[in-house]
């Protein structure tokens, strides 16, 4: 039987501005990945959402971006290496403290937005951003985008890792999302997100937009938490995979 972990991206609300419900999300997901202040969020979400995400039972994980709350992450930044690095040993360390201050703990870490996608492409970028979160804490768990240079990255650190694939992002036939700004990139029919995740986990492979099967190692399935229809695509992923009799629990080490 097939075994699953479902997580979602979280804390993204700032100060006033409320971003998605993750009280909702938390009761359906089994890991979230909390923002560290770069992209998005700030120190009393960052701690309302731990303490949420530990009173649910669900896996904490560390979600740093490029420095950019103006564009939540998701524009494409020059950045001098080392300055890159230390941003995310930064928010890696925030996340840190933070979870301890909760009583919880940081189980892993997942790149966001831009910057996710930049190391997607690029597996020299991606190791030296998995290095610098590694130098804080050696026992993270690092989810990348499964069969990208994410993969290839964590290939040949030979550290833990999660593998990843997305309930509501259209795939390219290298195994990258589709850029958002393309028609199609981002999927709002919750019935869609939920049999194309049973249909990828029981061939085990990305299946892409031309129909064609990636096959590769994933061990969780990201639900993004900041649309209008997330905790819907959410709750139609999670009952029509355990309908498809897949288990779900977090992933391990």
């Amino acid at each position: 039987m097939a075994t699953v972990d479902l997580n979602a991206d979280m804390g993204e609300s700032f100060g006033a501005w409320k971003m998605g419900d993750d009280a909702a999300l938390l009761r359906i997901v089994t890991s979230a990945n909390i923002a560290c202040g770069g992209h998005a969020g700030d120190a009393d979400v960052m701690a309302a959402t731990m303490g949420l995400a530990r009173d649910n039972g669900v896996g904490i994980g560390a979600h740093p971006g490029f420095m950019d709350i103006a564009g939540f992450g998701r524009n494409r930044m020059s950045v001098p290496r080392a300055t890159l690095q230390n941003q995310v040993r930064y928010q890696v360390g925030a996340a840190l403290g933070m979870a301890r201050a909760v009583g919880a703990q940081v189980r892993h870490l997942k790149l966001h937005g831009a910057m996710a996608n930049m190391c997607s492409e690029d597996e020299g970028m991606a190791r030296d951003l998995y290095e610098a979160a590694l130098s804080v804490d050696p026992d993270l768990i690092i989810m990348v985008l499964a069969a990208t240079a994410q993969q290839d990255a964590v290939e040949k650190l030979g550290c833990a890792w999660a593998g990843e694939i997305f309930a509501d992002r259209a795939y390219n036939d290298d195994a990258t999302l589709v850029d958002r700004s393309l028609p199609g990139a981002v999927i709002h029919d919750a019935d869609r997100a939920g049999a194309r995740m049973v249909e990828m986990v029981q061939a085990g492979a990305i299946i892409t937009e031309s129909g064609k099967h990636i096959k590769t190692r994933f061990d969780t399935i990201c639900l993004h938490g900041d649309t209008a229809e997330a905790v819907q695509i959410a709750g139609a992923v999670r009952a029509q995979l355990e309908d498809a009799g897949i288990t779900l629990a977090q992933f391990g080490r």
